[in-house]
């Protein structure tokens, strides 16, 4: 039976893959660490229903009615009003730059059109780049403001009055109007696909090198770091073009997604994110030992990237500490840059942010890149 099967081999067989798989430390890390991370992120992080949103208003005459229907949007925890009596036009930038998610504008005439009856409009803009997001807010908003109203007036027969003007809540959703969710996702695919595959093939840049045994010849070479970085990411340059196009006319021919914003600029982020991510790639071959262990650390890496981003989840729905955890993904400003050019025809004022967001995680990358790399073999 032992010429079969002993348990003696089966031992020693199973010794020695324990003994090989403590050695990996990377492959033991990410057993351990991927769990850990996948329950963390989804236990504490996501959110579908985001509360304490940033909210404008927009009221040229302050009286008890506007403040009476503010209080009563900000104690249903959707609306967080950060910017309030602004103007309208300087509403309509908040807006356009993402820093707000609605705008409530209550015209000049509002406290007496309540007083008469004469149906009082209430006006929200909500941004709705991102559908989900807006849901839950505009759902609220009709049942709640016509409450804080007849809490306002006190008597009944106001009351009743109020009740009989049917305070009339006019939605309007910018930038998406029908809600169709391929608007919000076909734009963010582009950064997740290219930052799949760029931060995928140059991960493997240097492993490679290393087990083809021709990582000598490489260093034997007169040529410097940055002059060997530059030229292992930026023949994938050409790579990236084509996923561009190809994500590109899908969009507008197959998904309908609208282009009001400007090429060149839209252009100009995407080279600045492809080679934030195609530097990365090459950071993480450099950690790397084998082409395995590449393509561990671009999983653990893709995973917080794209839950913490706001591709799948909204942003602004996770706590505080995950979307400071997400500011250090590239693909979180990409997110914001895309969306704002394609979507909302921003101009380089509005996307001003996320653009030097994206070129200083290019720099930094670029410069741990290099002091990473070793001209010597381990």
């Amino acid at each position: 039976m032992s010429r079969f099967f002993s348990l003696t081999r089966l031992f020693a067989l199973l010794r020695k893959e324990v003994i090989q798989m403590r050695r990996d430390r990377i492959t033991f890390a990410m057993m351990l660490g991927v769990p850990l991370m996948q329950l963390m992120l989804f236990g504490y992080a996501i959110n579908s229903d985001p509360k304490q949103l940033p909210a404008a208003l927009v009221a040229p005459v302050e009286d008890r009615f506007s403040r009476a229907i503010v209080t009563a949007l900000e104690l249903t925890d959707y609306y967080r009003f950060t910017s309030p009596g602004v103007s309208a036009a300087e509403a309509e930038r908040l807006l356009a730059r993402g820093e707000v998610a609605f705008v409530v504008t209550l015209p000049s005439d509002f406290g007496r059109r309540v007083l008469r009856g004469d149906r009082p409009v209430l006006l929200i803009e909500a941004d709705a780049t991102d559908p989900s997001v807006a849901s839950g807010a505009v759902s609220t908003l009709g049942t709640v403001a016509a409450e804080a109203l007849q809490r306002e007036l006190g008597t009944e027969a106001q009351a009743g009055a109020a009740r009989n003007a049917q305070l009339q809540v006019l939605v309007h959703r910018r930038y998406n109007p029908e809600g169709i969710t391929a608007y919000n996702i076909v734009p963010g695919l582009l950064g997740v696909i290219l930052q799949l595959t760029m931060v995928m093939m140059t991960a493997m840049a240097l492993t490679r090198e290393i087990e083809r045994g021709t990582m000598e010849n490489l260093l034997s070479m007169p040529a410097t770091p940055l002059e060997i970085m530059l030229g292992k990411v930026l023949p994938y340059l050409g790579v990236s073009a084509v996923q561009v196009l190809v994500v590109l006319t899908a969009a507008r021919g197959m998904f309908h997604v609208p282009f009001v914003g400007s090429l060149a600029l839209l252009l100009g982020g995407i080279l600045i994110f492809v080679m934030a991510l195609l530097i990365l790639g090459y950071l993480i071959s450099t950690v790397a030992r084998t082409q395995m262990q590449a393509m561990q650390l671009t999983f653990f890496f893709f995973l917080p990237s794209l839950l913490l981003s706001g591709f799948m989840f909204p942003y602004r729905g996770m706590p505080g500490w995950a979307q400071a955890l997400g500011e250090i993904f590239p693909l979180t400003h990409f997110l914001r840059f895309i969306r704002a050019v394609m979507l909302k025809g921003a101009g380089y004022d509005a996307v001003a942010q996320p653009l030097a967001a994206l070129a200083i995680c290019a720099a930094t990358l670029t410069l741990l890149a290099l002091l990473r790399f070793r001209k010597t073999l381990d």
